[in-house]
């Protein structure tokens, strides 16, 4: 699957580089993993498990104590994976950045979210940067992970690095590999996801692909950093188009009392020219309700609007509030206002079986509920109380235990996420109202209460 073959560790004409390609053949570069999130921890032991000795690196004491303990801070890492990296011999947890020193290879995966106004947020990779600068040293690979718009290695970081006085692709070598990574995926995890590299220059391609090669399935080298940073937007941009025109076709199939989940899996037979997406409550996560305003952003600097991207993104953002009005329709047909309803929401993470609430729609609905006058409480039993967010400081709640009784003292039950561990059909025979934005309740009927579609 590699399209680029194994070079020569002397090829590259650059006696730094030489040096840096032998210890990569032979597994003796140390790899620094910038950030340990749901990107960066999975990276670190892949990383660790391919033969490197690594340093994970996150400025965050709690993360780094709980993992020299063993303890696992992500729902879908089991604490046994941990253990097992501590004890393989190849993993050394830091908050400690003189640590960058020993690095022969530095790779960046540190969150990239959006400011208030939906600009690029880029002061996590501002901050490594100037992190990483002081300890800079000849020779070292750095290599730029998060999701960014092109053009970012080379503006923002490279200008960064250089203050040390090293000149990048001379002195040191520079590469950006877009992270694929998708949380709670059993099928697809770091290893078996092929790895998008652009360098610097040839001999920064050379490393980079050399870096990744013996750890994943497959190299896919490019032509340049942009061209690499490029492949990630249009990912993400690609799914964040589809779902809004799923999204949208919702809402006038509703009109219609037509089922838009089983018009998809009608159209999704034919055995080719569609891809099945569904309809939610709204985007969430680090990379698809962000990354199309990245390409936007980026594309405005350049004197050209993206319109087509920008009524996604305006649709999928509406979806929220779609929900919202929904969840008003049906309580008016109870006979029941908003305002001093009880209210359920169902899963706050924002996406199926992992516990990681960025960017949830969950959160501007329960916002919204809450400033209509409902009595809101959520339940998930992957996020057992709301973290901090900065766009919604005033939600602070714990997630609520399922029971008979609380289920049938709610005048609705708003599933959000649809986790495995639910007992829908327990819900289901429960509640008196179901209003459901991911069709879990398929095929199921209520004996005292109904199901309405989001």
């Amino acid at each position: 699957m590699n399209s680029l073959k194994r070079t020569p560790a002397t090829a590259t004409g650059n006696p730094l580089a030489d040096q840096l390609a032998r210890r990569l053949e032979t597994r003796k570069a140390c790899v620094v993993v910038v950030g340990l999130g749901y990107v960066g921890l999975p990276l670190a032991e892949t990383f660790a498990w391919g033969g490197y000795p690594v340093i994970g690196f996150d400025i965050d004491t709690e993360k780094i104590d709980r993992l020299r303990k063993g303890e696992s801070y992500i729902g879908h890492i089991d604490p046994e994976r941990v253990a097992e990296l501590n004890a393989s011999g190849r993993f050394q947890p830091t908050d400690d950045p003189a640590r960058f020193v020993e690095a022969d290879v530095i790779v960046i995966c540190v969150p990239t979210p959006l400011g208030e106004c939906r600009e690029p947020d880029l002061s996590y990779i501002e901050n490594t940067g100037r992190t990483i600068m002081p300890h800079l040293r000849q020779g070292q690979l750095v290599v730029l992970e998060s999701s960014t718009y092109p053009g970012t290695t080379e503006e923002v970081l490279q200008p960064l690095l250089e203050e040390s006085g090293l000149v990048a692709g001379k002195d040191f070598f520079l590469a950006y590999s877009p992270e694929r990574e998708d949380p709670g995926n059993r099928d697809f995890a770091t290893r078996n996801i092929p790895k998008v590299v652009g360098g610097l220059d040839e001999v920064s391609l050379k490393l980079a692909v050399a870096l990744y090669e013996p750890i994943v399935d497959g190299v896919v080298p490019v032509s340049s950093i942009r061209v690499a940073e490029a492949c990630k937007i249009l990912e993400n941009t690609y799914r964040a188009v589809n779902i809004a025109l799923v999204n949208e076709l919702k809402g006038v199939f509703s009109k219609m009392d037509i089922d838009v989940w089983e018009v998809i899996e009608a159209a999704k037979t034919k055995p080719f020219g569609f891809q099945a997406f569904y309809p939610g409550p709204g985007l969430g996560g680090h990379c698809i309700p962000i990354d199309p305003f990245y390409l936007t952003w980026a594309a405005r600097r350049h004197g050209l609007n993206t319109r087509f991207i920008e009524l996604a993104g305006e649709i999928n953002t509406a979806m929220p509030q779609y929900v919202v009005d929904r969840i008003v329709e049906a309580l008016n047909d109870d006979g029941k206002p908003i305002r001093g309803s009880k209210v359920c929401v169902l899963g706050v993470a924002y996406k199926k079986d992992v516990d990681d609430p960025r960017e949830s729609p969950a959160f501007p609905i329960l916002e919204s509920l809450q400033q209509g006058g409902a009595v809101v409480t959520y339940s998930d039993p992957h996020v057992s109380a709301l973290p901090r967010m900065r766009n919604h400081p005033g939600l602070r709640m714990d997630s609520t235990p399922l029971s008979r009784e609380f289920l049938a003292s709610q005048d609705a039950v708003i599933i959000i996420t649809d986790h495995a561990k639910f007992d829908y059909d327990f819900i289901v025979a429960n509640s008196k109202l179901i209003i459901d934005t991911r069709n879990t309740t398929k095929g199921k009927r209520s004996r005292n209460g109904r199901i309405v579609k989001a």
